[in-house]
């Protein structure tokens, strides 16, 4: 991907961690947005250390984080829903950023055979005391040895998309099915918060998606996009972080307004705060 010639879309802040000031690059052929500068895989992990990375912990210490399981719960549900209904038949699945495991402990109560891959020590630990078993790496993993491969707000964190693609090109069998599911940059609740918008998420979130780059990108790794499921509930969850970025506090009857309309807009444009995408190989 050349980022060369690429425009400074927008400038972002790190709200939840270092309040340091990064650069939104545009790729305008395929309408993908880079953080820049992107931190070095050695200073990456310091982004993470915040009790507020609410993906690596099953805190409940707050009334936010209490509504973000209760709705996580639902979500899980409709995720397993999801992936059956494009592979009834179970077979291996893997979930690369499994984070604390509540997928794959579904997915496995389900019928799969599952194995995750986690790159935060805390997040594993907590995964295997549920019964997760995890790979070191995509590296370690033979070819074409997974009927579905599942990336739940993962890619955006990965520094190499392309070698990212092109390795679960590799491991999934030829008739398995990728579900990977992304922020969507162009949705109402983005161009609404702009820099405050919380899914762009800096430096965490190095790469930012529309869906005209999730099909380029994987079509050029001879895959196809054959579905997006809009995921209705992040535009609500997204406004209310949203909110609290720019005005310093969560109003969640505003943070549920805007992502009431993000949805209802989405409805015409296919827009939505997050999508999910059904990937098969050509």
């Amino acid at each position: 991907m050349d980022f060369t010639n690429a425009t400074n879309h927008l400038t972002v802040k790190d709200h939840s961690v270092s309040g340091e000031e990064f650069e939104l690059l545009l790729n305008e052929e395929l309408q993908l947005l880079k953080t820049h500068p992107q931190p070095s895989a050695e200073n990456l992990g310091r982004y993470y250390e915040s009790d507020d990375y609410i993906s690596h912990t099953d805190g409940k210490r707050s009334f936010f984080e209490k509504l973000y399981h209760t709705i996580k719960q639902k979500a899980l549900h409709d995720k397993i829903k999801l992936l059956q209904s494009f592979k009834p038949k179970k077979g291996k699945l893997l979930d690369i950023g499994a984070g604390t495991g509540d997928f794959l402990v579904m997915a496995k109560n389900h019928g799969w055979s599952i194995t995750g891959i986690e790159p935060s020590e805390k997040a594993k630990g907590i995964a295997q005391s549920k019964g997760v078993s995890f790979a070191d790496s995509l590296v370690d993993i033979q070819d074409h040895s997974f009927d579905a491969v599942t990336l739940w707000h993962v890619l955006e964190h990965v520094p190499d998309v392309e070698k990212q693609i092109s390795e679960l090109k590799r491991i999934i069998k030829p008739d398995g099915v990728i579900v990977v599911a992304v922020p969507n940059f162009k949705s109402y609740d983005a161009k609404y918060y702009g820099a405050y918008w919380a899914a762009y998420d800096v430096p965490r979130h190095l790469w930012h998606f529309s869906k005209t780059a999730m099909q380029q990108l994987f079509g050029a790794q001879g895959m196809d996009v054959v579905k997006i499921v809009p995921m209705l509930f992040d535009s609500f969850y997204v406004s209310l972080l949203s909110e609290k970025y720019k005005n310093g506090k969560m109003n969640f009857v505003k943070g549920f307004w805007v992502g009431l309309k993000s949805n209802t807009k989405a409805r015409r444009n296919f827009e939505y705060s997050s999508h999910i995408y059904i990937i098969k190989n050509t």
